[in-house]
């Protein structure tokens, strides 16, 4: 009896195909998941990690104002006059980063040098000098987890819809995990791991089991990760969170050209601006502050304040005319403070917390870190269930015999067996009378 054929052919039409999906989707987005979740699980702690690596930089916070950007920007003129400030990050507890470039310079990826800056004394205590080109580790592993370490285009897309497949692995590996009749045997299955079974048997419950603890998780990983990469998926689930409403898109503001060299100097309307955005937030526990470009007169002051160390979700952006330190209204979500903003513009100000995890803190980031570890585990397990039940070397294959009626309950077997001794006993005492006779 084929029990195995009788199985397949009782699932329905879409357990088949749900069955087919998660296979064959699966197979071809493995690797992309492999490379994405590791990637992800390691760049969950960059910032503590960073911290570990460069003591140098902890500055333990005082009871005196910080510097100001014009006088950081002072102190990299002095050091490096072929170089002008970029963006600086101020954190407390921690040293200034002052991130310098090359005045022809466009955008963030040429070369540069991060100059950190004891925000107090002004001293230096670490230079990093960066060619174009160059990436530090941390760099490195989030060129991986954005585009696979290819080129943007490219790389970009191949990620975000991957990230998408995954979302349909999770549910479709959900819907075959679910188990048809629920008694205790289906349970242990279902919910635990036997460690004292074969390797085959703990690998599938890594795969079921491991995989259903971590599936909310991982969701939540992925589906917070799509908003970045995905246009559709971004504004699809604004619009649904927030009843209807259109996702404003982040324009680039600009100054007053017009105003150029009436008002203030450039340092004069740094402070300035600085000093606006840190008498209404004082107590926040960072600042992102950048720099205009004093070579473009349209280029504008921003400032991002984040109230909480290690999270970003109730962070708020500002934008200054470099030349009238007027504040110029943003349009987009980010320039809305959490508290004011609708249910739909606080899950997206929580989007990136909720992808890394720090929304629960530090105990949240740990449960990113496992889950993205065990979603990296997840094609390595079902490629090797996948492996084990297609190619099997014949030599491993232990051929039995088994004969229908030993599938039975025992009753049965034995009225099968009375019924079909008679006829044997019959044809025996006839072959004995015929000999007899011959």
């Amino acid at each position: 009896m084929n029990t195995t054929s009788k199985k397949k052919s009782a699932d329905s039409l879409f357990i088949k195909i749900n069955k087919w999906l998660h296979l064959w989707l699966g197979l071809v987005s493995g690797i992309i998941v492999l490379i994405v979740c590791l990637t992800g699980c390691i760049w969950v702690f960059n910032d503590e990690i960073t911290g570990l690596l460069e003591p140098e930089t902890k500055v333990e916070k005082q009871n005196k104002p910080v510097l100001q950007p014009s006088q950081i920007g002072a102190i990299a003129a002095h050091l490096y006059p072929d170089k002008v400030p970029a963006y600086a990050f101020y954190q407390q507890g921690r040293a200034i980063n002052l991130t310098l470039k090359d005045p022809k310079e466009q955008g963030r990826r040429g070369g540069g040098i991060s100059i950190h800056i004891d925000p107090y004394t002004g001293k230096v205590v670490k230079t990093d000098v960066r060619k174009k080109g160059d990436t530090d580790f941390f760099r490195f592993i989030l060129n991986g987890h954005r585009a696979l370490w290819l080129p943007y285009t490219i790389g970009r897309p191949i990620v975000n819809y991957g990230t998408l497949i995954f979302v349909v692995l999770l549910i479709t590996g959900l819907i075959w995990w679910y188990p048809k009749k629920r008694n205790n045997s289906t349970r242990d299955k279902s919910f635990k791991i036997k460690w004292g079974a074969s390797f085959k048997r703990v690998n599938l419950d890594l795969h079921n089991v491991v995989g259903f603890y971590s599936l909310l998780f991982l969701l939540a990983i992925a589906l917070s990760g799509m908003v970045y990469g995905i246009k559709w998926y971004r504004e699809g689930l604004y619009w649904v969170s927030t009843g209807g409403e259109t996702l404003a898109e982040y324009k680039r503001l600009e100054s007053d050209s017009l105003q150029a060299k009436k008002h203030y100097t450039p340092q004069q309307a740094m402070d300035k601006a600085w000093l606006t955005v840190i008498t209404r937030h004082p107590k926040s526990a960072g600042f992102y502050y950048n720099f205009p470009d004093t070579a473009h007169s349209k280029s504008t002051i921003g400032i991002t304040v984040y109230p909480n160390t290690g999270q970003f979700y109730n962070s708020q952006g500002y934008t200054f005319d470099q030349h009238t330190v007027q504040e110029l209204k943003r349009e987009d979500i980010y320039s809305t403070a959490y508290a004011d903003a609708g249910f739909g513009g606080k899950l997206r100000k929580m989007n990136y917390d909720i992808h890394v995890g720090s929304i629960l803190g530090f105990p949240g980031k740990v449960i990113a870190f496992l889950a993205s570890l065990i979603g990296a585990s997840l094609p390595v397990t079902g490629f090797l269930i996948w492996y084990g039940r297609n190619f099997k070397k014949k030599g491993n294959k232990k051929v039995v015999s088994v004969n229908a009626t030993d599938r039975l309950p025992l009753k049965r077997r034995i009225n099968i067996v009375k019924n079909e001794s008679e006829p044997v006993l019959a044809s025996t005492s006839n072959n004995l009378l015929n000999t007899k006779k011959s």
